[in-house]
């Protein structure tokens, strides 16, 4: 087994720990595993393992590595800041968007999805904590939101995504992710019908999986560090 076959098996075991640890079916956490800035040949290493869901957050770079993987079944995510100029490509080649926050750009990806394609699974992402450095929106503004995408007819709305703030600690992870929860209990009492908590990554996956996470973005537990790009 290699290094990075050995961090991926090692992940889902801290998956199936801590869901066992809050009363949780482990099968009930998805792993996205998060691949940004690394080469087509660790995804596809990783991907003989098993993993079958890559997360992408630079699309040029994505855009890149994607048709050197075409042979594997992957299932692509795309996790980063949303550029009205860069809508197509992201309809184009993923069947997940975690971090669609704005009407205008929901409308390209449901006008640019390719026919012949399944809708975009789509994670409305939020700012719980107000930085600034982070994209998302407010609590108030997610129910508006979601009654405006629901009419889109290549959008398929799945749930809602957020990150705590990187210096949070255990306890204000559990709040920002409870938070979260809430909100998706609330917009389906509402009629939306959302299945998913996008929350949680290498450093706050258990406090997310605790609170209810459907999906975890695991990247540096499994690739390693990162170059900066």
């Amino acid at each position: 087994m290699s290094k990075l076959q050995q961090r991926l098996s090692q992940v889902q075991a801290q998956i199936r720990r801590f869901a066992l640890s809050c009363d949780r079916d482990p099968t009930s956490v998805r792993l996205i595993a998060v691949s940004k800035t690394r080469p087509a040949s660790e995804i596809r290493e990783v991907w003989k393992a098993g993993q079958k869901a890559f997360a992408e957050n630079y699309l040029q770079d994505a855009l890149q590595k994607i048709p050197l993987l075409q042979d594997c079944d992957i299932e692509w995510h795309f996790i980063g800041r949303i550029q009205s100029n860069k809508t197509r490509p992201i309809a184009e080649n993923f069947a997940w968007v975690h971090t669609l926050s704005s009407l205008k750009h929901g409308r390209r990806l449901s006008e640019q999805r390719p026919e012949g394609l399944p809708p975009v699974n789509i994670c409305v992402q939020l700012n719980l904590t107000g930085e600034v450095s982070k994209s998302g929106i407010s609590a108030d503004e997610l129910a508006p939101l979601l009654e405006k995408l629901a009419d889109l007819p290549h959008l398929q709305l799945r749930g809602l995504m957020t990150m705590p703030p990187a210096s949070a600690t255990t306890a204000e992870q559990h709040e920002v992710f409870s938070q979260l929860h809430r909100l998706l209990t609330e917009m389906n009492r509402q009629g939306h019908g959302l299945d998913s908590l996008s929350m949680g990554m290498s450093g706050d996956m258990q406090a997310a999986i605790c609170e209810g996470a459907t999906m975890v973005r695991i990247g540096t537990a499994i690739f390693g560090p990162r170059t900066q790009q």
